[in-house]
């Protein structure tokens, strides 16, 4: 049968022959090798048609009387393929691209590098000779990215796109700008990342490329807030209007062109900013559960450590997924939440020197970890409070107050540091100072609705109270919330609770006539408040709220005649000290 060079077939043909002619040495031995695995299927049945074939079928070269003279020519030629155990398979461009895209899209969903072990069979199916795709670039610039290589991540994204744009492919520009912005963002450079970004959103309008468009202004929200100093020009000359007026135009389109996951931050987001500003709740809570339905996460560390479960908190941080932490940014993110949980157990423990060895390494992730920097600015106040350094704390506090200032940071931050500053007042022993401070934390937290807080500012208004001799006003503002602060499962705002409640109890006995059954009453109740509280700071092992709660039970004892009891207190008190030592 002859075949028309100009024919569909034939054309085949003479390509195939050409390719075959240009194959290198060691391409023709992997060609040969990929028809040999391919043909062995059906070579048991072949055999069966020819029983006197040998058992080297696939080279007459082998089929020698000599078993070991064909291994000796065969072993270096074919390798395992002489035993039937190859393993090797021959991956085409096409399907490597495909594996390529399929790890660059988990790695973009998922936010983690590519496991140490895929990475390496990528890269041995990659060997030399082959054809690799452009998007080999793109995975390595998301490696260098995540391992926090800058440099290595910059020239793998321009590599990436200068292959693209040079196959015509003109319609990336505005993801490269839009990559290059994230890129600089994330490595700390605001003011180059502010021009990409700019450019990326021009580019995308003109090109009419709504998805870029909307994802770069959601971003652009994002970053509008955790940047609000450098973003202040942008916001000058009005490129997305107000927050409100952002998030609701980001909706809009999102709901539009069907962007399920850019809804979903955008939900968070309008959550977020509720919170912020005090609104309602509900509506907050509202956006909360409707992104749930699309992407929710939960974190149970920082619940547990509350509790005063600090192993199982740690236990649960150590079991991420090592893969996970890969990240540099996740690393550095569960580096910093780690030893915030083991700054304040040391601190609970009164082990300052322990914990001030643990903070200065959360000094120095501080600048790379700026969701967490508040966190570690009230672990600082706590430290210089537990040293007593009463004016340092309230310059630390000052300052913190500062930079929520010109942050806008959240109401719930605030509220906590406006509380904090109350204790300073409280500690320093002028809490009458702190009164305007604490109700004004109250009336705020009462309008947000932020429950927890609400509890703690009432807890700093009673034990002001207390310092003005307003025992029975105290006792009774505690009893009526004590229900609800219980709720919250926050062992250390029960105990002061507690303590504060026994306090009272003992001012209101101090008011009632010597021997009287109310005075006796009233200190029974302190003394079951104080074994209230000093359960709830071992539950924490806060070694300072023990040592206080024993030591007022032992007073009440003394004032009670109870000295066998009072002994026992103050030997307690002892062996909470020495185990603490220990």
């Amino acid at each position: 049968m002859l075949l028309s060079r100009t024919s569909p077939l034939g054309t085949f043909v003479r390509r195939a022959q050409l390719e075959f002619t240009r194959l290198q040495f060691h391409d023709g031995i992997s060609l040969w090798k990929a028809l040999i695995l391919f043909r062995n299927p059906s070579l048991r049945l072949w055999k069966r048609r020819h029983p006197g074939a040998g058992s080297h079928t696939f080279d007459s070269n082998l089929q020698t009387d000599s078993i070991d003279a064909g291994r000796k020519l065969g072993g270096p030629v074919y390798g395992d393929l002489v035993d039937d155990t190859s393993k090797d398979v021959q991956t085409s461009t096409d399907d490597m691209e495909k594996l390529l895209d399929y790890q660059v899209s988990r790695m973009q969903r998922l936010g983690c590098r590519v496991p140490r072990a895929v990475r390496a069979q990528l890269w041995t199916m990659a060997k030399p000779g082959t054809t690799i795709p452009n998007i080999t670039y793109y995975m390595r610039f998301l490696e260098a990215w995540k391992a926090g290589d800058y440099s290595s991540s910059f020239d793998n994204l321009h590599r990436y796109f200068d292959y693209a744009m040079q196959m015509g492919e003109k319609g990336l520009y505005q993801y490269a700008l839009l990559n290059l912005a994230i890129l600089h963002a994330d490595f700390g450079c605001v003011s180059e990342a502010i021009t990409a970004l700019q450019e990326t959103i021009a580019t995308a309008r003109e090109n009419h490329d709504l998805p870029c468009l909307n994802y770069s202004l959601s971003w652009f929200q994002q970053f509008w807030r955790t940047h609000p100093e450098e973003s202040t020009d942008i916001r000058k000359k009005g490129l997305l209007g107000s927050e409100k007026e952002a998030l609701s135009f980001l909706k809009a389109k999102a709901k539009e062109s069907n962007m399920w996951t850019l809804l979903s931050t955008t939900l968070l987001n309008e959550a977020k900013l509720v919170l912020s500003k005090g609104d309602s709740v509900a509506h907050a809570f509202e956006s909360v559960v409707k992104a749930s339905h699309l992407n929710i996460t939960k974190g149970t560390s920082e619940t547990l450590a509350r509790k005063g479960r600090y192993l199982e908190a740690v236990s649960q941080m150590e079991q991420v997924d090592p893969e996970t932490l890969r990240d540099l940014k996740h690393q550095q993110y569960w580096t910093t939440s780690l030893g915030i949980i083991k700054v304040q157990r040391s601190l609970n423990r009164d082990n300052l020197d322990a914990a001030e060895h643990v903070f200065a390494q959360l000094q120095a992730a501080q600048a790379e970890v700026q969701e967490l920097h508040v966190n570690v600015a009230l672990i600082e106040i706590e430290l210089q409070l537990r040293r007593r350094d009463f004016p340092k704390a309230m310059t630390l506090l000052e300052k913190l107050l500062q930079v929520l200032d010109q942050q806008e940071a959240d109401i719930f931050q605030r509220l906590k540091v406006m509380i904090l500053k109350a204790r300073i007042y409280d500690q320093a022993g002028i809490p009458q100072k702190g009164f305007s401070v604490a109700l004004r934390a109250a009336s705020l937290a009462h309008k947000a609705q932020l429950l927890p807080v609400l509890w703690d500012a009432v807890g700093a208004i009673c034990r002001i109270l207390v310092s003005v001799n307003e025992f029975d006003a105290a006792v009774r503002l505690i009893e009526s919330v004590l229900p609800q602060a219980l709720e919250c499962e926050d062992c250390g705002l029960a105990a002061l609770l507690f303590s504060c409640l026994a306090d009272g109890h003992v001012g209101t006995a101090g008011q009632a006539k010597a021997g009287s059954s109310q005075r006796k009453e009233k200190l029974i109740k302190a003394s079951a408040a104080l074994d209230r509280a000093f359960d709830e700071y071992s539950k924490i092992e806060d070694v300072r709220g023990q040592c206080e709660m024993v030591a007022k039970k032992a007073t009440i004892m003394c004032l009670n005649g109870d000295t066998m009891l009072a002994n026992d207190c103050a030997a307690k008190y002892l062996d909470i000290r020495k185990a603490a030592t220990e």
